[in-house]
């Protein structure tokens, strides 16, 4: 997590300083600091369907034409604004694994045809939920799952999870990945698939679709792994006659750093259409990151510039409770002043306000002069932010706003 960066490599049109002022979708992120206060995630609804409009371009363009469809994976992100701008759209479904996600769906005004669900480890409670929506196709993760749920709805079609005993995230990130050499719980392993078909034959489910979803952050370099992925899956796929949908999960990236290139999707759409183009199966995807993690921005205030020993800190007002990922799974979230000050640049670590050593948000970053009551935006706070916040050490008040 540690590197100096003395370019705007994270600079676009939507996203730059003008002036030496930050402008993020139009509007300058000290003055929206000023009227919302900090801490608080501010999203450009602009940015997140053009990124939605990208992927379903590179789907088109690779050939699918009319067989594909994106759903939000909705635990990225469930800011009830953003989610009914998305159903505005017309172009995204939602992702759910949990039944509360899917009664939250349903209240942004999504319809149960339009949410795919796969989760795993259900209560009978959960299942009780699922049962008041018989619309949604549940994508079984487990051989608990096709029991139980055949006990619940025989007759009716299911997809399974299953577990190519390969994953792929970003830079080699053994922590974003949901499969490999060490066993995980997702998905169903190609030693159990035998005995997952009959109990689909047992209850009259008719299989017609396979899921796999094996890491998250991926970027160009890793596709090449995730070409693999697709190859060992095949075999599972070729099990299953009434197959008519492959579902390939999400875990397409965004650039962290600067050394990042953003995710080629014709090399991406290209790996698909080598698979399946020539096919009938439909072609389903459940990006989260890539639809709205560089669509989000965290503004904080800076509340200490102090040195101890031969490090500079700089203390914000909030900590890792609000955004988890650079201490628990070491992704960059790299701080940008809202105001470019005059001086010379300092190298600092930047943390926040829980007492606890993991609350690191960038170690030695090189950074314009900072004074206390400054606004730091912390870029790729769209996604895996707010929805998993805490209240540890009882700050986790933030506000979200939906910039149109």
């Amino acid at each position: 997590m540690s590197i100096a960066v003395s370019t705007d490599w994270w600079a676009r049109p939507d996203l730059a300083f003008q002036k030496d002022n930050l402008i993020f979708a139009g509007r300058g992120v000290n003055e929206m600091a000023s009227q919302f206060g900090t801490p608080t995630f501010v999203y450009s609804g602009k940015r997140i369907i053009d990124n939605a409009s990208r992927l379903h371009d590179a789907l088109s363009n690779a050939g699918f034409a009319d067989r594909f469809r994106i759903y939000f994976a909705m635990k990225a992100n469930r800011f009830a604004p953003l989610l009914t701008h998305l159903k505005s759209s017309g172009m995204l479904g939602i992702d759910a694994c949990s039944p509360n996600e899917v009664e939250h769906a349903i209240s942004c005004g999504f319809r149960e045809d339009e949410i795919s669900f796969t989760a795993g480890s259900l209560s009978n409670r959960d299942y009780q939920k699922l049962g008041r929506f018989p619309g949604i196709r549940v994508n079984c993760d487990s051989l608990s799952t096709i029991r139980r749920l055949g006990e619940l709805r025989a007759g009716t079609a299911i997809g399974i999870r299953v577990n190519p005993a390969i994953g792929v995230g970003r830079a080699e990130n053994d922590k974003l990945h949901y499969a490999g050499h060490q066993t995980t719980k997702f998905g169903i392993y190609r030693e159990q698939f035998d005995q997952a078909l009959d109990l689909a034959g047992k209850f009259d489910l008719t299989i017609e679709t396979i899921h796999f979803h094996t890491g998250c952050g991926y970027l160009t370099p890793q596709l090449d792994r995730w070409d693999e992925i697709i190859q060992r899956a095949r075999w599972f796929i070729e099990q299953v006659p009434s197959l008519q949908t492959i579902n390939v999960g999400g875990g397409l990236g965004v650039p962290h750093v600067n050394s990042d290139q953003p995710l080629d999707l014709a090399h991406w759409s290209g790996v698909l259409a080598n698979h399946f183009l020539d096919s009938n199966l439909t072609i389903e995807v459940e990006p989260g990151d890539y639809l709205v993690k560089d669509s989000g921005l965290l503004l904080l205030s800076v509340t200490t510039v102090e040195q101890k020993q031969s490090t500079t800190f700089v203390g914000l007002d909030a900590g890792f409770n609000l955004a988890v990922e650079p201490a628990v799974y070491g992704l960059p979230f790299e701080p940008v002043p809202a105001v470019r000050n005059a001086g010379q640049s300092q190298t600092v670590t930047v943390h926040g306000n829980i007492n606890e050593a993991l609350d690191i948000w960038y170690r030695d970053i090189e950074l314009p002069p900072l004074n206390e009551g400054d606004i730091v935006a912390l870029i790729n706070a769209g996604a895996y932010s707010s929805s998993m916040a805490s209240n540890h050490c009882m700050r986790g008040e933030f506000k979200e706003m939906l910039l149109l």
